[in-house]
Formats: structure tokens, C-alpha cells, sequence
């Protein structure tokens, strides 16, 4: 548990989100924008960027501020930012890693870079008081949410663990569908629901929808421990 932490959107483009997280020991930044990629991508996505130096100094704050860097995961749209931030700790579970510098999923530039300095993780970690790092496999092998535990409720920064507020909802009535014994069939929930829902979260938010998940007033029990 920690105390209240802030957490600031960030526009980082068309349309990807990442989000700046005010914790007493650092702000920790979580994802860094759309990378440059090469023409094929450029066209298919058309994308449109906001530089991350932009978008922090209009939070107020600069790179040189940021002590902690995670991405949900490598992919270019979530990763761009990156090589701004060498010498900055960056948290990437390590499937993820070795994924991406195995080709034919970001761009090489964008991963190794001068000063990258990475911390590999292997499944879930406290890695700020109150601050957890939680594997939510499934858009990739080594993808990652990152979950802030705070006095008044918790609060999951889920990236692309899904596409939409309302992929997770789905999710979410399905396992409490299967927790109340409602008759089979039911529709099948990603399995680490089960992990994210032990921590209670009154909110979730992710990279590609400004839609917020919260729960039913008569499902949210805020932590006090």
C-alpha cells in the first residue's frame, strides 16, 4: 500500500495513450508514444505523433524528471519514446525482451538504442512501494500491466491487455458469472483476471480507449489495509 498517487494522462498521438505516475519516489512513466517505423507501417497506420517532450512539459515536468520507465509492451506504438530516456531504468518482462530483438516485432532502433538500460522481469513484482508490475499475456506473450495500490482504492494501468473498456468488462462479467455458478456455457475471460481482481481495482485504464473501467457500486469495496 502507498500513499495517494497521481496519475496524468499523457496524448501521445493517434490514438495511444500513456500515462505519468507521481509516485513519492520518482514519477514513473508508463509507455512513451509511437516510434518511427518504416514506410509500409507508416502507411497502413498513418499515425499521428505528439513528441513525449511535448507532452511532459505540458504536465509540467521534463525527461530528466522521469526515474522510471515500463511499457506495457515493444511494440513501436508504445515503445517510441524510449531511446529519449537512456540511462532510465526501463521494466519489461523478459519474454517480451527477447521477442522483440528476435525480429518481425518492433523496430530494432527502438530497443537498442545508446544507454538502454533494462530491467528484466520474469512474471510479477512489487517494484515501488505499492506500485506492481503484473504480467497480462495475450496482444503479446510478454505483455504487462501496471497496477497502483493506493489508500483510497486501486488503480490498473492495463495498456492493451485489451483493445477497449469494453473488452474488459466482457471479461469481467464473465468471471463473475463463472464465480456465481452461473450455467454453463459461458464466454472465456483471460486468466489473469484473477490476479488483477485481487487487488480490487476501482479503476482501470488503457493506451488505445479514454473509456475508464469502474466497477458497479455494489462490487467496489475499497481496500483500507
Amino acid at each position: 500500500m502507498a500513499k495517494n498517487m497521481a496519475v496524468r494522462r499523457l496524448d501521445l498521438g493517434y490514438f495511444i495513450l500513456a500515462y505519468l505516475v507521481q509516485h513519492e519516489h520518482g514519477l514513473i512513466l508508463f509507455d512513451t508514444g509511437i516510434g518511427k517505423a518504416d514506410p509500409g507501417t507508416e502507411a497502413h497506420y498513418r499515425p499521428r505523433r505528439r513528441d513525449l517532450r511535448d507532452a511532459l512539459s505540458a504536465s509540467g515536468v521534463a525527461l530528466d524528471d522521469v526515474s522510471l520507465v515500463a511499457n506495457c509492451h515493444l511494440h513501436f506504438d508504445h515503445c517510441g519514446g524510449n531511446p529519449l530516456l537512456g540511462g532510465k531504468p526501463i521494466l519489461v518482462q523478459d519474454v517480451e525482451l527477447a521477442t522483440a530483438r528476435n525480429g518481425d516485432h518492433t523496430f530494432d532502433e527502438l530497443i537498442d538504442f545508446p544507454a538502454a538500460s533494462y530491467e528484466e522481469l520474469s512474471g510479477e513484482a512489487e517494484v515501488r512501494p505499492g506500485v506492481w508490475i503484473i504480467p497480462t499475456p495475450g496482444h503479446t506473450q510478454g505483455h504487462q500491466s501496471l497496477v497502483l495500490r493506493q489508500e483510497d482504492g486501486t488503480v490498473v494501468l492495463a495498456g492493451q491487455a485489451h483493445d477497449f473498456a469494453s473488452h474488459y468488462a466482457s471479461d469481467h462479467l464473465a468471471r463473475q458469472a463463472a464465480r456465481d455458478g452461473v450455467e454453463q456455457p459461458l464466454p472465456a475471460y483471460r486468466h489473469w483476471m484473477e490476479r488483477l481482481a485481487d487487488f480490487d481495482p476501482r479503476r482501470v485504464l488503457f493506451a488505445h480507449d479514454c473509456s475508464v473501467w469502474e466497477p458497479s457500486r455494489s462490487t467496489f469495496h475499497a481496500r483500507s489495509d
